[in-house]
């Protein structure tokens, strides 16, 4: 009933509509369009309600509403990313969600929300520590048509597309601005805060059957809302809204991060490389003309970021010990990259 209510007062465009109405359209009583009502102001939804004049549905642009409803109507932009979503206040893990999904014939495209992670993943089987204190936890499902080798760089496309959402949602906002710091970790910068620090973390597992992809799940971890982090992170991590110092819809922003992936997507398919996204990527890429140092255990070294060739892997400008200047390719998941003075 709530999603029935909701839905005729969005058709009212700011008017007001009264109790009868939607109890005669809905076939209801009165109280219970009242109780909810009620269910859907305790959802965020901002209704206002006047004697004689019945209910008026308010501006929810500047509301945080994350649920089912919100996500289905906004998901209207996309082709196929996010057809269907699939939401929920608590799972154990996005991954897991659309791994058992895909078990069951879900279509490429079906996503996983969620706000609350019990058994949250990272990379090389870490815990990825998943709160319910305004962050976003969401994994997709590919059914990618590309050799094995090919697409594990669909992450650094995650990447791209993520940052590109966030710069759309809160770039500016406190002086703040996003980057990716190479290869998929989302960094920003403030006027609150000068030193690049982590939004996002992402993963991507891909499962086969008889060395053929059966899919790629690709899961992001959003630090949008939350205001406090623990000791042990808080050098390196933040939030979209200690940066921006305002409020961040999060259902609005879930929506842009994967309608800018399908185009990416879609173009990364297509050339069956990332060349058509390597300048934009290296738009974004904060490491780029800074020093770096790669943390090979066998051989680490210093030199100059100069961007990415079209697998990913970073060119680094190395001094060799002769003195002339070499550039070196640093394949991306096989060692890190921090800045030589700290994480960026």
């Amino acid at each position: 009933m709530k999603e029935r209510i909701l839905e005729i007062l969005r058709g009212a465009n700011g008017e007001y509509v009264s109790g009868q109405r939607i109890s005669d359209k809905l076939g209801v009583s009165r109280t219970a369009v009242w109780k909810a009502i009620g269910k859907l102001r305790e959802d965020g939804y901002p209704i206002g309600s006047v004697s004689n004049l019945g209910y008026r549905l308010g501006d929810t642009d500047s509301s945080d509403i994350l649920n089912q409803a919100e996500l289905d109507r906004l998901f209207a932009v996309t082709e196929w990313a996010g057809h269907p979503v699939v939401y929920k206040d608590e799972t154990t893990s996005t991954q897991d969600e659309i791994m058992r999904l895909s078990d069951t014939g879900a279509p490429e495209g079906t996503l996983a929300v969620t706000v609350r992670q019990t058994k949250g993943k990272g990379r090389r089987g870490r815990t990825w520590i998943s709160p319910d204190n305004g962050n976003v936890y969401m994994s997709i499902l590919l059914k990618p048509d590309l050799p094995t080798d090919i697409v594990p760089m669909v992450t650094i496309v995650m990447a791209l597309a993520v940052c590109e959402a966030a710069e759309e949602a809160a770039g500016g906002m406190n002086g703040s601005s996003y980057r990716i710091k190479w290869p998929n970790d989302i960094v920003v910068s403030s006027d609150s805060d000068s030193a690049w620090k982590k939004i996002c973390g992402i993963l991507t597992e891909m499962r086969l059957e008889e060395k053929t992809i059966k899919d790629v799940v690709i899961g992001d971890g959003l630090n949008i809302n939350m205001t406090g982090f623990p000791p042990e992170i808080t050098e390196n991590a933040t939030s979209m809204m200690l940066a921006s110092g305002q409020h961040i819809n999060r259902a609005k922003l879930v929506v842009s991060v994967w309608k800018h992936f399908e185009q990416d997507y879609r173009a990364f398919e297509k050339a069956g490389s990332l060349a058509p996204l390597k300048d934009k990527y290296e738009s974004l890429l904060v490491n780029k003309g800074r020093r770096v140092r790669v943390l090979d255990p066998q051989d680490p070294y210093e030199g100059m970021a100069d961007g990415i060739d079209q697998t990913g892997a970073l060119l680094v400008n190395v001094k060799t010990p002769d003195g002339d200047t070499e550039i070196r390719k640093v394949a991306w998941g096989e060692v890190s990259v921090r800045g030589v003075e700290g994480y960026v």
